[in-house]
């Protein structure tokens, strides 16, 4: 982890917990000290949560599994989605749905069923249909697209999920555990650490700080997907190629050799 990143972890406000009287007091390891009535995060702990992830979502991602990213909250939503679109994966950005990993084929139904709508109001069918028949469509569009858009890409279970602030997101958490997926999560002082695989203690309500730790993450899966595709077209150049059909045996005419000379 470069010098560098480490100053935009302290600028962006990564180090900035909650209010003393709100920790958990499992979080104690990671916290350097209280100033002001907050606690500051131990910004060397951030450091090993965000090493440790990096390393976890390199090797997923090159064994060509998926990762979800999560993240309801005002200020992660707009982050998740965009550094989600940015290294190709799934991610939930607006609301949780119940079962949307204990349940999944239900949720792979429901995207065909948004996929129909799509399809109908791209065709000229829809000025079929009456004005309210055509109104209530477009609600239904509407809520599916925002709720479902971001699960576009999930064909399969994920193998990781990435969490924004895990007391949120705590039906994603406990749907993941109950799944054996592996968690890892963005924590503040006042969270349960025990909740998460791999904890990244820091600032969970800052901007600027899950803007910084989820892009550090995405770019991560980045390089995962850069070492499955040099593997990918390494395995190819080994593999033999295609065996073209034998050539006939050569045919010789010549008399066959007797005691050294050839019977004439």
């Amino acid at each position: 982890m470069s010098e560098s990143l480490v100053k935009e972890l302290v600028s962006a406000g990564v180090h900035f917990g909650h209010r003393a009287s709100l920790w958990n007091p499992k979080m104690a390891p990671y916290i350097y000290a209280r100033k002001n009535q907050i606690h500051i995060i131990d910004i060397r702990e951030t450091v090993r949560g965000l090493l440790r992830a990096q390393k976890y979502l390199n090797q997923v991602v090159s064994g060509g599994s998926l990762i979800l990213f999560v993240g309801t909250k005002r200020q992660a939503a707009a982050a998740v989605e965009r550094e989600s679109l940015r290294c190709g994966m799934p991610f939930v950005a607006e609301r949780w749905l119940g079962g949307a990993l204990t349940n999944f084929r239900t949720i792979r139904s429901r995207l065909g069923r948004l996929e129909e709508l799509e399809a109908l109001r791209a065709s000229e069918k829809l000025a079929e249909y009456s004005k309210k028949m055509q109104s209530a469509l477009a609600r239904e569009y509407r809520k599916m697209y925002r709720n479902l858009n971001g699960l576009r890409t999930m064909n399969r279970m994920p193998e990781c999920v990435v969490v924004v602030d895990p007391r949120k997101e705590k039906n994603a958490i406990r749907e993941a555990r109950r799944l054996g997926l592996t968690t890892i999560a963005l924590i503040d002082t006042d969270c349960d650490p025990d909740d998460v695989d791999l904890p990244i203690p820091g600032n969970d309500d800052g901007i600027r700080s899950i803007e910084l730790v989820l892009q550090v993450l995405a770019d991560a899966v980045t390089a995962g997907k850069a070492t499955a595709a040099v593997q990918a077209k390494q395995e190819a150049a080994h593999e033999p190629k295609a065996s073209e059909p034998p050539a006939p045996p050569v045919q010789n005419d010549a008399p066959p050799a007797v005691d050294g000379e050839a019977v004439q």
